[in-house]
């Protein structure tokens, strides 16, 4: 549409035709519009062809100012002149903006970004508009608008006022935004330098006094990894601290009273050598982990983001860890087994304390309905048939649980599926489909809950847990929004998450099946209100276990049922689905009536396995481990053997030591 405008505006510039060029300058426009705000990136890709919008609107301009050059009774080219001259300093006017724009954003782009923490002596102040700074697409669009319509007008009434007006219009408008943006760059307006900043850092960290860290780094989709530990983190003995990597992620991190610190550069990051922080746990491997491990004052402990039997949980890049914090035995066996490195030694069993709000099994489904959660892991980076069951088993397991009228289905499949196989997101796709259909076939009953109070607990768990910021809002900004945090805060949060649940829950029909892909209810949330879990081998038949309730996992990998017992232990305890979903009435069976349920000692058995003993608690476990990797920092410090009194020589050294040397001496030797 946006192609076939500007032909359209050629031809009407050229003939002239006023209708044409009017209508096709106004499509054009319109289609511009949409386009930057339903087809951003349709606008990247025209930008990377050099037909980015400042090239857009500019040839715009020109046709309409041919257009109205050819008309005869305007063919006085010194009419159009001051309007000419007017367009020129409209787009001169862009440029500028433009370029102070990025001396603004860098400016205003510290070498960290905080949270939690009081900043204010960073001289923090509020971001420019986005129009200004950010949307420079927009900004001509809007502001170059006023200009675009006056050429329309004058080609439709045959007056060149019109025009005159409209281009001075935008010229005003621009240059007060070039004004409104160059305020920024004022001394009293701009942060403080680098150095100050760096300097300030410093002073925060002895301040502070931090003695254990979380260190994060990740993508979009994976900061679920580091939330899961905020809770044992601020459980920890001492002043707790979070360390990311990439400034997106300081937002993604859910609500904590923690201070959180972004270190993008490397040089900033080795700043914490000088600190007092002793260790630091990782709940995942990253590129720029090994950048964190050459601090050589900090103990690190590899602690993951779930156990389960994939080969990522027995990674050889946990040997570069001082430890490794597991669960239980089986994953102190997974590794003695992979045989990647890892000293027995150095594996710590912690336990898992996440799996505290898990509540325990109290026997068979009392209701009309039994709840069956079935929550497949995704397809996995090797595209393994066995990773998941959406593609091969997924639909089947969901016909056979719809087939029977007393399943109550809750379906959480795993954020990323799809994301590597598009199987798995056109199955994943296919099975909500299904769910959504079986839902609008069965009857309603009401809700203990009604959408208001839903909409009441949602408000106040967003005021909670989220900042609310400005559009325009940019990490300096953020930062002043985000000091530090009001006392109470992590409580205020647990019991708004609390209500939440069970508002959302009592909201919807006894019966009634659910799709589950937004962040809230969380899986343990989920774990609490099923009576069974059916999944695949993951970390989330783990955690289930810490309920002792049945479960199910499903065996595509196409091993018999006995070499996929031996090979997964997390699988013993389970009842094994075929792709062809054929062992699920059986599995319901088991469910309703304890006395088919022949695996209840194999789950408690395989419970202690997989998490360790529940006492002592977890957490108690966790700060056992913490206190011990933090010793070790400190006695790492004092069993290092005294230098020899004349130290190492530097470089300086040995070129002083060069120049004072005696040329004989200096000489090389024959050989």
């Amino acid at each position: 549409m946006l192609a076939g405008a500007f032909v359209a505006q050629v031809v009407g510039a050229l003939l002239p035709n006023t209708l044409l060029l009017a209508v096709a300058t106004a499509i054009g426009l319109a289609t511009d519009a949409a386009l930057h705000r339903w087809q951003r990136r349709t606008v990247t890709l025209m930008a990377k062809a050099h037909a980015d919008v400042t090239v857009r609107q500019l040839l715009r301009d020109l046709l309409l100012v041919v257009g109205l050059l050819r008309i005869e009774q305007q063919s006085q080219e010194s009419v159009f002149l001051p309007v000419v001259i007017g367009l020129l300093v409209l787009y001169a006017l862009h440029f500028t903006v433009q370029a102070v724009s990025v001396k603004v954003r860098r400016s205003r782009t510290l070498p960290f970004v905080t949270r939690n923490i009081d900043a204010s002596a960073l001289r923090l102040s509020s971001a420019p508009p986005s129009l200004l700074t950010r949307r420079a697409g927009h900004r001509l669009l809007a502001f170059g608008a006023p200009a675009t319509l006056g050429l329309l007008v004058t080609a439709i009434v045959d007056d060149g006022l019109p025009s005159a007006v409209g281009v001075a219009v935008s010229v005003a408008l621009m240059a007060v935004g070039l004004v409104r943006l160059a305020l920024h760059l004022l001394p009293s307006r701009r942060p403080v330098s680098e150095e100050e900043a760096l300097a300030w850092l410093d002073a925060w960290l002895a301040e502070y006094r931090p003695t254990v860290g979380m260190y994060f780094s990740g993508g979009t989709t994976s900061a679920y990894q580091a939330n899961m530990w905020l809770e044992p983190l601020a459980a920890l003995d001492g002043r707790p601290v979070i360390v990311l990597r990439e400034r997106f992620m300081v937002q993604k991190i859910a609500a904590t009273d923690i201070p959180v610190i972004c270190l993008p550069k490397v040089a900033t990051l080795m700043r914490l050598e000088h600190s007092t922080l002793r260790m630091m746990i990782h709940p995942a491997n990253s590129g720029k982990t090994s950048q964190i491990l050459r601090v050589p004052t900090i103990k690190h402990a590899f602690v993951n983001h779930g156990e389960s039997d994939k080969l990522s949980s027995c990674n050889p890049y946990a040997k570069a860890y001082d430890e490794v914090w597991v669960a239980g035995p089986a994953a102190r066996e997974r590794y003695a087994l992979a045989d990647v490195g890892i000293d027995d030694r150095d594996v710590v069993e912690v336990g898992r304390p996440q799996l505290d709000p898990v509540l325990p099994y109290a026997g068979p489904p009392t209701g009309t309905y039994t709840t069956v959660l079935y929550a497949p892991t995704w397809e996995g980076w090797d595209g393994n048939p066995g990773n998941t069951s959406v593609v091969l088993a997924g639909e089947n397991i969901v016909r056979a649980l719809l087939a029977d009228p007393g399943v109550r289905l809750l379906y959480k499949p795993h954020p990323m599926t799809g994301s590597v196989d598009p199987r798995a997101g056109a199955a994943n796709e296919r099975i909500q489909a299904m769910i959504r259909e079986a839902g609008r076939r069965r009857p309603a009953t009401a809700p203990t809950v009604d959408a208001a109070e839903l909409a009441r607990r949602t408000a106040e768990l967003e005021r909670a847990t989220s900042s609310s910021f400005r559009d325009a809002a940019d990490d300096v900004e953020r930062m002043l929004a985000q000091g530090e945090p009001d006392s109470g805060q992590a409580a205020e949060v647990e019991r708004a998450t609390a209500a939440w649940d069970a508002a959302y829950w009592g909201s919807f029909d006894e019966g009634q099946h659910q799709i589950i892909t937004a962040a809230r209810p969380g899986i343990f949330s989920c774990f609490n209100q099923a009576d069974v879990l059916i999944s695949d081998v993951s970390s989330v038949v783990s955690d289930w276990l810490a309920s002792e309730k049945p479960y199910a996992v499903a065996n595509t990998s196409g091993m018999t049922e006995d070499e996929f017992r031996a090979a997964f232990t997390t699988v013993r305890a389970a009842t094994i689905l075929a792709p062809a979903g054929d062992g699920v009435p059986g599995l319901l069976a088991a469910v309703r009536d304890p006395g088919q349920d022949t695996l209840v000692k194999d789950r408690a058995e395989l419970k202690l396995h997989l998490l360790g003993p529940s006492d002592p608690p977890s957490v108690s476990r966790l700060r056992d481990a913490a206190r011990a990797l933090e010793q070790k920092t400190l006695l790492r410090g004092t069993a290092r053997p005294e230098a020899p009194a004349s130290g190492i020589p530097t470089q300086r050294d040995h070129l002083a030591a060069a120049d004072t040397a005696d040329p004989a001496e200096a000489a090389p030797s024959p050989s």
